[in-house]
């Protein structure tokens, strides 16, 4: 007699949870993944304010984001190849060179992914002890031959550095007597006279730089690009952007610095759907100070820039949003 009540029971219990689960089935599909990078850079935290605003924002329609910590931009790329999340933060050149199938992603190109917005920019900084700036402009490493840190071995610092070079026909292999060292450590070794010049791109103002104008003044300098420069660098790719360094951002800096910078982007999975995507992007643009007062990056956000550098076309959503505030979208953005 009391197994029919059980049974009564245990059947009302699964009817409850098969219904629970025919009716809300994209509540399982909307706890968001994003891939950062390490914990010490910045990737990370500004991933952490994101998914916070996505989450405050949105739990009640069971949209939550959370950010998790990666070896950076190749890694956060076949990590949205592989579905182990839905939304990541690139360096436009690994996003361009993935989506694209073009240098280390030749033949293999990745284009399960779709722009969100640009983040922030890492500007270029090329500097040169300033007895080897002839022209003051980035040719001064053409045949140099001198001792130049192009970045620690393997980085994404490397990497980009050596695509600019190339793309301006110098051989950093042959121009220049390459070390591998990082930030602080490339400015002590240019202090001491080890080497004569460094690759240093980082959002400004970058620490490193203030430090090499503090210790060295005018015998040290970052180099400008021209445009045809710029238009050379962007050959391959729409990517780099015109970005002046005004004076007085660096210690005894008078002049503008003329260089360039590639964005930093949000990037999601094709597989999203265009509601959450166009509610994510509305939600990052509509809460800007919440995320400036989490992290200082995100101050360079605004919607006039959401589009620069952009390597690969936006993700629907993203579309629909834009078009909405007016922000013109150029062609090659458009979702194919």
């Amino acid at each position: 007699m009391l197994k029919i009540p059980v049974l009564r029971c245990l059947s009302l219990a699964l009817a409850a949870a098969l219904l629970l689960a025919f009716h809300t089935p994209a509540l399982a599909n909307k706890s968001l993944v994003i891939a950062t990078a390490t914990t010490g850079g910045t990737y990370y935290p500004v991933g952490v304010a994101i998914g916070t605003l996505i989450s405050i924002k949105h739990a009640r329609e069971g949209i939550t984001a959370s950010a998790i910590n990666s070896a950076g931009s190749a890694e956060n790329i076949q990590m949205l190849k592989n579905k182990e999340c839905e939304l990541a933060i690139l360096q436009g050149l690994y996003g361009a060179e993935a989506y694209h199938g073009r240098g280390s992603y030749q033949g293999s190109a990745m284009q399960q992914m779709a722009g969100i917005t640009m983040l922030w920019h890492n500007v270029e900084h090329f500097t040169l002890l300033s007895r080897f700036a002839k022209t003051g402009t980035i040719m001064d490493l053409k045949g140099l031959n001198q001792r130049f840190s192009i970045g620690s071995r393997g980085s994404g610092t490397e990497g980009s550095g050596r695509v600019i070079l190339g793309a301006l026909g110098i051989d950093p292999d042959k121009d220049l007597s390459l070390e591998f060292l990082g930030y602080n450590p490339s400015v002590d070794a240019m202090r001491d006279g080890r080497i004569v010049g460094a690759n240093i791109p980082a959002g400004v103002p970058v620490s490193a730089i203030t430090q090499m104008y503090a210790m060295m003044g005018d015998r040290s300098t970052v180099l400008d690009f021209s445009d045809e420069h710029l238009a050379a660098v962007n050959k391959d790719f729409e990517l780099w952007v015109r970005f002046p360094i005004e004076p007085g951002t660096y210690p005894g800096q008078t002049k503008t610095i003329n260089t360039i910078a590639q964005p930093n982007i949000l990037v999601v999975s094709t597989d999203l759907d265009e509601e959450t995507v166009y509610k994510i992007t509305k939600t990052i643009y509509e809460n800007l100070p919440f995320l400036n007062n989490i992290h200082s990056a995100t101050t360079a956000m605004n919607i006039k820039q959401a589009l620069d550098g952009m390597p690969m076309p936006l993700h629907p959503g993203a579309v629909r949003y834009y078009k909405e505030v007016g922000l013109q979208i150029p062609d090659r953005l458009l979702p194919r």
